[in-house]
């Protein structure tokens, strides 16, 4: 009888654990709410990582680019030491190797965005009539339309973003939400995608938590003989998504937040377009059936065991991670250390391509001509402000955040919804995604990933285009 009693309550304690945390996860990344929005004046639909994220900000009420700054240096700083004194305390910890050991590119890039962030905070951007090139330079740098544009109006929101995605990100990812999620979606994975049921489970993590955390957990299963070259490229490419924190920064970056529910319906709708065409085209769909290990014998790890039921599956697998949690204070370790791998990995590497890329579209004609030949395309979707829009596509590819960014300046509401559901889509961005994809086990090439980019923007605009003039047509835009 001890024992039928000490058991019921084990299998209560991981049924909420399971459950509880990820309730609580599903409401703060996607519960719709209504909250009166003091700039607008009017309510507007948020979710409630966005109001803790504002929260965030206003308590520190303009104090967040002198935190950036901080944090960017720091970063770099830390970088620098341990590439020349190799301290033993970051030797010991596999987390602070992996935040301050970045390869020689990246440290370059590091050191950039600590460069452009140091200038433009210390520098107003003005300049002189008779100033020198240096002045001219560090000007333009500082200046409001390029990394002062960055620093002031996009880093702080990433920041605040960042802090509490990563914090509470365990809450989707460790009590077996994803678990049971793609346990339902093994039945669909294969007449859709092409793929293995199990790869929802990589797919989910993508879209509702991040896409870097989709590519490494894809390469470590390609490493270890669980997909094929084409499943693992195709996973990779088509579904390391943009997060929903990122979705309501790019949002939030075109003054649009108030739509963030019709907005990532559209995200998804597209996402879903991309995702069943694009591995059916070249360069995807010429990938080999073969293991890493050159063995083409495919092996089935997706067995349901002989009167279960896919739910009854999902559920005993959701059981399993629940149990597998050990403590609170380990859930709140790995949160602490996913804001401190966003907010120090990534936010340097935002403020180096961002300024980068923000002087160069400021200063010479390059992405005017890039995306030229895609101006036609967008008049023919009946996008107004096709002209500047256009200039929008192809910078997407250097960055996610760069087409919002560029879009501030365009005054229709339906083009800036556009270009945030584009930037979101396109997916391919070599600040992240694309630099993990060439870093990884995963066998993709770099032209290959800007013709998907490509692929993906033909596919996904007229899925956007057609969701924003729908929503045109009821009064949302």
């Amino acid at each position: 009888m001890q024992n039928q009693a000490d058991l019921s309550l084990s299998s209560k304690s991981k049924w909420l654990t399971f459950i509880l945390p990820s309730l609580l996860g599903v409401f703060l990344f996607m519960a719709p709410i209504t909250q009166f929005d003091a700039d607008s004046g009017k309510n507007i639909i948020t979710i409630p990582i966005a109001i803790l994220a504002k929260g965030f900000l206003s308590f520190f009420d303009g104090a967040a680019p002198a935190m950036v700054t901080g944090i960017v240096c720091f970063s770099a700083l830390m970088s620098v030491i341990n590439r020349v004194a190799k301290p033993a305390f970051i030797g010991r910890s596999d987390f602070l190797n992996h935040l301050f050991s970045p390869s020689t590119p990246w440290f370059i890039v590091q050191l950039l965005g600590a460069f452009f962030v140091t200038v433009t905070f210390l520098h107003s951007g003005d300049v002189a009539d008779n100033a020198s090139i240096l002045q001219v330079t560090l000007a333009t740098i500082a200046s409001g339309d390029t990394g002062g544009l960055v620093l002031h109006d996009l880093m702080p929101t990433l920041l605040s973003v960042f802090i509490f995605a990563g914090l509470l990100l365990p809450l989707l990812m460790n009590f077996g939400l994803l678990e049971f999620v793609g346990a339902l979606f093994t039945r669909v994975m294969q007449p859709i995608f092409k793929l293995p049921g199990r790869s929802a489970v990589n797919c989910i993590a993508s879209w509702l938590g991040d896409g870097s955390v989709g590519v490494l957990l894809t390469s470590k299963q390609y490493e270890d003989g669980l997909y094929t070259q084409r499943e693992a490229a195709v996973i990779g490419t088509t579904f390391s998504a943009v997060s929903i924190t990122f979705s309501l920064v790019v949002l939030t970056q075109v003054s649009l937040q108030h739509l963030f529910m019709p907005f990532y319906l559209t995200v998804c709708v597209a996402g879903l377009a991309a995702a069943i065409i694009i591995p059916r085209l070249p360069p995807l769909s010429n990938k080999k059936d073969t293991y890493i290990n050159g063995d083409s014998q495919k092996i089935d790890f997706e067995a349901i065991p002989e009167g279960q039921s896919v739910i009854g599956t999902g559920l005993e697998k959701a059981l399993e991670k629940a149990s597998q949690v050990k403590s609170a204070r380990s859930v709140i370790n790995e949160g602490v250390k996913n804001a401190m791998d966003m907010v120090l990995g990534v936010l340097p590497v935002v403020m180096a391509i961002g300024t980068i890329a923000l002087v160069i579209a400021e200063t010479t004609p390059l992405f005017n001509w890039l995306g030229a030949p895609f101006e036609p395309f967008l008049r023919l979707l009946q996008i107004p402000e096709a002209a500047e829009a256009s200039k929008t596509i192809v910078v997407g590819f250097a960055d996610m955040f760069l087409p919002s960014i560029l879009a501030t300046g365009i005054e229709s509401d339906l083009t800036r919804f556009v270009i945030a559901a584009m930037s979101v889509t396109q997916l391919i961005y070599m600040s992240e995604i694309g630099a993990l994809l060439i870093g990884s086990k995963i066998p993709v090439k770099l032209w290959e990933l800007f013709i998907i980019f490509i692929l993906r923007t033909l596919i996904t605009l007229p899925v956007i285009a057609l969701m924003a003039h729908g929503m045109a047509a009821i009064g949302l835009l």
